[in-house]
Parts: C-alpha cells; sequence; structure tokens
C-alpha cells in the first residue's frame, strides 16, 4: 500500500474513537446528579437509530432494554456500519451486554469491538464507585481498575434525567462518564438550547436541543418531550437518526468515500519542504478546540504557526529524566510485555547510544509493519503479532519498543501534507538531551518533516481531542525559512 492511501486512513482510528464515545454516551456508563429511579414502562424496550454519513445511511444502532428474571434490568446494545474506505467496504461492529440495577446503575458488563484485522474485549464489574475491568486485545489480558467519583450509571436513548433537571435555556451540567474504548473517566459538559422546530427526515418535530462538549468536541441533541433522542449530529458529519428497524438496518451497499470528508484544506502553495529547515502557516479552527501547538519544535503567535525541524542530538547524549508517565507501560502500550523485550532485546544491545537504539527500532518498525488499515484501537501487542497497520498502529508499536529499551516516547498527532492536502495522522517523539525530538516511523523520518503539524499527544483517550477538528481545519502556508527571514511572503 503507498504511502498516500496510508495516511488517508490515518484519521480512522481517530475517527472510530469519536464515534464509540458518541455511541457510548448514548448507550453505555454515567453519573449525573440525579438517579433514575423509573422502571421500564413495559417488560421490553427496543430501538433503532439509523447512523448517516453524508445524507446515506451507512449503519445502525440497536438498544434493547428488558427486566430479568431476578428483577435486574438486561441492556443489549449492537452497533454496525460498513465504511467506504478508497472504495471497498469495511464493516465494523461493536456490541455492549450489561447488567443493571432497577435504578439503571451499573453491575457489570461485556463490550467488543470488531473489524477486519482487529478484535477488542472488555469486561468489568462495580464495586463501590470503582470499576474494576479486564482487557482483551486477543493476544494479551489485561487488568486494572477506574476509579470513579460516583457509581455509574447506565443512559439509554431514553433521556428523560435531563428534562427533570429543569434546566432553562442556556444552562449547563456537568457529567462524568466512563469510556469503554479507552478505559478511562471524562467530563462532559451539557447546555440546553431550549425548545425548537427541527426538520428531521421531512419531518418537523419540536424538540428539546442540547450541545454537549467534551474534549473540544460537540455533538448536538434533540430529544422529545417523552426523553427520546430523536437525533444526534456527531463530528465529521455523521448524524444519528431514530427510526424503525426497517429502516435503520437498509444500509447503502457502498456509500460515499469517507476519506475525502476529513481532509484539511491547504491555502497558498506548498514549497518544496524536503529542502527547508522552517517553514509558517496560518491555521483556522473552533474555538475550544484542546490543542497543543505551542511547543517543542512549534511556536505560536496568534494565528501563526512557525515550525523548524529540530537537529539530532550527539551520538552520545542520554535520555531524559523525569518523564515517568513517557516510560509507562499502559494497556495498549504493553512496553513491559515479554514479547516486546524479547524483539528489542533482538534489535539493540542495551549498552547502544540511546540516539542508535531510537534509530534501530525506528527503521525496523517502518519496514516490518504491513501498512494498511486496521480499524482497531492501536495495540502494541497486536500490532507486533500481525504486523500491519496504518500509522496509528506504527507510532503504538514504536512507543512500546522504545519505552522498553529506557527512552521517553510519546504518540504525537496532528496533520501531515501530501498531493494538496492535509491529513490526519500519528507520528512519536523521543526525549533526549533534554527536548523531545520527532520521527515518524510511517514514512521513515527522523526527524520528521516540517510539513507535520501537531495538534495533540497523549494515547487513546487523548484521540478524541481530534475530532473537535475534522472538517473545520484550514491551513494556509505564509512563508518559508528563506521567506520568513526577509519577511516575504512565498508568493
Amino acid at each position: 500500500m503507498n504511502f498516500s492511501i496510508l495516511i488517508r486512513i490515518a484519521f480512522l482510528s481517530c475517527w472510530l474513537i469519536v464515534f464509540g464515545l458518541l455511541l457510548e454516551r448514548d448507550y453505555f456508563v454515567k453519573t449525573i446528579e440525579v438517579r433514575e429511579t423509573e422502571i421500564l414502562k413495559r417488560g421490553r424496550e427496543e430501538s433503532f437509530m439509523g447512523i448517516y454519513f453524508q445524507g446515506e445511511r451507512i449503519g445502525y444502532v440497536k438498544n434493547r432494554l428488558y427486566k430479568t428474571d431476578n428483577q435486574t434490568v438486561a441492556l443489549e446494545q449492537n452497533a454496525y456500519m460498513r465504511l467506504n474506505i478508497l472504495n471497498e467496504s469495511h464493516p465494523i461492529s461493536m456490541d455492549v451486554k450489561a447488567e443493571l440495577t432497577d435504578s439503571f446503575l451499573m453491575k457489570h458488563f461485556d463490550f467488543k469491538l470488531s473489524s477486519p484485522f482487529y478484535q477488542m474485549q472488555a469486561q468489568g464489574e462495580v464495586i463501590g464507585n470503582d470499576v474494576h475491568f479486564t482487557l482483551l486485545t486477543g493476544k494479551e489480558e489485561i487488568k486494572d481498575i477506574i476509579r470513579l467519583k460516583k457509581p455509574p450509571f447506565i443512559s439509554t436513548n431514553q433521556r428523560a434525567y435531563l428534562l427533570k433537571e429543569g434546566l432553562k435555556e442556556g444552562e449547563k451540567i456537568k457529567i462524568p462518564y466512563f469510556d469503554p474504548i479507552s478505559l478511562s473517566g471524562k467530563d462532559t459538559i451539557m447546555e440546553y438550547r431550549g425548545y425548537e422546530k427541527k426538520l428531521i427526515k421531512g419531518r418537523v418535530y419540536k424538540l428539546h436541543h442540547f450541545i454537549e462538549t467534551f474534549s473540544g468536541v460537540r455533538i448536538n441533541s434533540w430529544i422529545d418531550d417523552n426523553g427520546k433522542v430523536i437525533q444526534e449530529e456527531s463530528p465529521a458529519g455523521f448524524v444519528f437518526i431514530s427510526e424503525p428497524e426497517f429502516k435503520a438496518t437498509d444500509i447503502a451497499l457502498k456509500g460515499k468515500e469517507i476519506l475525502s470528508a476529513v481532509s484539511a484544506p491547504i491555502i497558498g502553495r506548498m514549497p518544496d519542504i524536503t529542502k527547508l529547515n522552517a517553514i509558517q502557516y496560518r491555521l483556522s479552527y473552533p474555538e475550544g478546540a484542546e490543542v497543543e501547538l505551542d511547543t517543542d519544535r512549534q511556536q505560536l503567535a496568534g494565528d501563526m504557526l512557525t515550525v523548524t525541524i529540530e537537529s539530532l542530538p550527539a551520538i552520545n547524549s542520554l535520555p531524559c529524566s523525569g518523564y515517568d508517565n513517557e516510560l509507562a507501560s499502559t494497556p495498549y502500550i504493553q512496553s513491559l510485555n515479554q514479547a516486546i523485550t524479547d524483539q528489542v532485546s533482538d534489535l539493540v544491545d542495551e549498552n547502544d547510544p540511546p540516539l542508535a537504539t531510537a534509530r534501530i527500532i525506528s527503521e525496523w518498525v517502518y519496514n516490518n509493519l504491513e501498512k494498511r488499515p486496521v480499524l482497531g484501537i492501536p495495540d502494541a501487542l497486536t500490532t507486533l503479532s500481525i504486523k500491519k497497520g496504518d500509522c496509528n498502529e506504527h507510532a503504538a508499536l514504536f512507543a512500546a519498543m522504545a519505552r522498553n529499551a529506557k527512552i521517553p516516547t510519546r504518540i504525537v498527532a496532528g496533520v501531515v501534507y501530501y498531493d494538496d492536502a492535509f491529513y490526519y495522522h500519528a507520528w512519536n517523539e523521543v526525549c533526549l538531551d533534554d527536548r523531545w525530538i520527532s520521527l515518524d516511523t510511517t514514512k521513515n523520518q527522523f526527524p520528521a518533516d516540517i510539513s507535520h503539524i501537531k495538534f495533540i499527544s497523549g494515547e487513546t483517550k487523548e484521540m478524541i481531542k481530534i475530532g473537535a477538528l475534522l472538517g473545520k481545519l484550514t491551513i494556509e502556508v505564509m512563508g518559508t525559512e528563506d521567506s520568513l527571514e526577509q519577511g516575504k511572503h512565498p508568493n
């Protein structure tokens, strides 16, 4: 697979996380100040929502709630999509099973994600305020605890609790929730926008409008007087609409090609960056987006961003100290796993200089991974096993191997230029000689070229922040290193 295809699919893992958070936000674990105490109005309830992309139905969500024999509530929720990626159909499914109290507080859950090259399962139970979970990636079993301030609460597409809050137009509430994909807790802000008319599929409804914000991502929801969600709009043009089963499951055979919607347009002429050490861009992106621009090799002044390529440190430079998080083994960056240790030991000697070690690992990842889309949550151990992946898998595997070699390493995400546009991308940074240096194992660049613009750093739970930029980012080329020195525009 050539590089142009690879970078165009890079955003999909990020969007999958955005989609998953939207999905579980509707149907999965939350906590709120008011407990929902009403039991189901009837013994069984089943509802469907169609998933649309640019006006075409590409999937559906099925939600089923029912009372069990022991007077608890069972939740069964299934989501299915077919994504058109470069005119090939890629199926994705997500499934949740959970047992709830009659107040809709979670007792335990089972979450599954499946795509052609990826399988993930998380199981957990609530003990007090904490979620004790086991993560199964197909290659490793990981046990951990997520500590929450309150017992987690199940929300379905019946959200009468929001109306019971008695919110007035413009008022906001904070809702902490648990995300089963990134296995983390987050706070979301829900703002009530009032009672309004909304045209949905040719029919006019009077609905309550809510805007939800988390990590800079904005989601619009419209619910009826009974608290049922009628429509939701998520980043990058995805829409959820309440529909009868026969409509929701009538999915387009191929649908519109998804990647054309997410590249960031470029204004101006991109110079030959292979001969440049610095460049300046003017950025336009949504207010409130949680981005990291004025850091390391990037300098931000107003809306003007200057990116300067790093010089590599001396061969005998030492790793930075004080970065325990960037050396840690995590559920998706399993740097202490024996398979990761064995692979690193096969490549480098513990006496090799850290710079040489980083370069060797980087080149090995570049040369040994088949570059193709893997629609899932980037996981270093699975990537090492299947040796397939896009930029997200490259970055996760390099991070695990470099951390195993005692080099502080982080995953960063942003955009990279290719073929008259900027595409969402992930790469790495290592800390040597008291400074962070970029590298891209997808392109085999160390350091990465100056078309790489970093917006965030972190792992899966941070990737959601990219969602705030999808379809709303523009980049204008303002100057190269020569024109910057002379105060001239490149055109």
